[in-house]
């Protein structure tokens, strides 16, 4: 009984811990996508501007702190940025991107309705 409640106990820190993170940094972004979409220098040179961009429009969202209110805004900052880099990428990166792009919008809906 003593090991479940320690395991339920750190499964629930790891997840407290994720969620305290926040969003990537644009770097990690960056190298995530570089690694993820096999990215050229050339791609890398085009996509960090707009990743860095988007990164100091969202923290500017929420200087406010109303996050019901910035969420909306964010959504479509989000997806402006995507819509830039997605035109720079071959159709096989367009692809691995856009898989990514769906995997995040259903973790947003998560957070948009309330859960995780």
């Amino acid at each position: 009984m003593k090991k479940l409640l320690l395991v339920a106990l750190m499964a629930i820190g790891v997840s407290a811990a994720v969620h305290a993170q926040g969003p990537p940094s644009p770097e990690e972004e960056l190298s995530q996508l570089k690694t993820s979409l096999t990215l050229t220098d050339a791609q890398v040179a085009k996509v960090k501007p707009i990743i860095n961009a988007e990164a100091k429009s969202r923290d500017s969202l929420f200087q406010g702190g109303d996050m019901q209110a910035a969420f909306p805004k964010m959504i479509t900052l989000m997806n402006a940025s995507s819509a830039k880099i997605k035109a720079m990428l071959t159709p096989e990166q367009a692809t691995i991107y856009q898989k990514q792009l769906d995997q995040r919008a259903e973790m947003m809906k998560g957070f948009q309705n309330g859960g995780n």
